[in-house]
């Protein structure tokens, strides 16, 4: 095979609680993720050797050249197999950076997996998940098909029997959230909510939309709002426009709606469009 080309979905967390924190700093975590439509394409092309990797589309000035995951996820993959094939790699971006959607983590995994086919290198989704471990928390998460609950730093993925077709709207409201600074303030609030979601070990059951409405929950929001309020806006409005349950995704800042049907979503996309200037607006679904 000399050319692939495969989506890389971006993510919501429907829901994210803290419950615990290692000796190494990092925090414990217990998220029920979905993956979406929305996402990036990633397009491989054989090499004799050697990563060439270009962009098109917005991409975090921090996050060029070989400081990309991606770039990083094919040498960690030629390091773990001893592969000397190289590749020619074009990531098109379509989710904002720094946003709470996984867009980085993504790219990562799907860069991963095309190239462990492209190479011929017979990994398993398991093999290539320990692989992304060492690339960024929500990276196993998108070594594997479907929606799941994940727990521990990200390293434990656990599929879900069921998610029904979720038509979402997402606002972005067109600035960066840093998420090391979230876990970083996360600090004042760490003992009050280890000690809520300490009994929280349930496996969720999602047969209907009304299912996952009650389990919306981030922990994460009580840190990203008070620094940036327009995040309260755009739960407002979405709930004005109709949204059956609103949620900060991840660290933020984008916040997803959950609509009953394509035609209710679609019309709320297009007012949020109307509302402001500065918000990045995508009408999607589920995979």
């Amino acid at each position: 095979m000399s050319l692939l080309k495969l989506h890389a979905p971006a993510k919501v967390n429907l829901s994210l609680r803290v419950i615990g924190k290692r000796s190494d700093g990092y925090h414990l975590l217990r998220m029920v993720m979905v993956k979406l439509k929305l996402g990036d394409e990633l397009t491989f092309e054989s090499l004799p050797q050697g990563i060439e990797f270009t962009t098109i589309g917005e991409l975090d000035a921090g996050m060029s050249g070989d400081q990309n995951l991606v770039v990083r996820a094919a040498k960690a993959l030629q390091m773990k197999t001893g592969v000397k094939q190289g590749a020619r790699i074009t990531l098109t971006k379509q989710t904002p950076v720094a946003a709470g959607l996984g867009g980085g983590s993504s790219d990562a995994a799907t860069a991963l997996m095309g190239l462990n086919t492209l190479w011929g290198c017979h990994l398993a989704s398991t093999e290539l998940a320990k692989i992304g471990e060492t690339l960024g928390a929500d990276v196993p998460f998108f070594c594997f098909p479907g929606s799941a609950l994940v727990e521990g730093i990200g390293e434990q993925v656990i599929p879900l029997a069921s998610m029904p077709l979720l038509n979402l709207v997402l606002i972005n409201p067109g600035f960066a959230v840093s998420t090391k600074w979230v876990f970083g303030e996360l600090q004042k609030w760490f003992s009050q909510l280890t000690v809520e979601n300490a009994n929280d070990s349930n496996s969720p059951l999602f047969q209907t939309v009304e299912d996952v409405c009650q389990t919306l929950h981030n922990d994460l929001e009580m840190v990203t709002i008070p620094a940036y309020p327009e995040i309260v806006r755009i739960k407002s409005f979405l709930k004005e426009q109709g949204a059956a349950g609103t949620l900060m995704s991840g660290s933020g800042p984008t916040v997803f709606g959950i609509f009953a049907d394509e035609a209710s979503r679609d019309r709320a996309a297009y007012q949020a469009r109307q509302q402001s200037s500065t918000w990045r607006v995508f009408a999607t679904e589920t995979l």
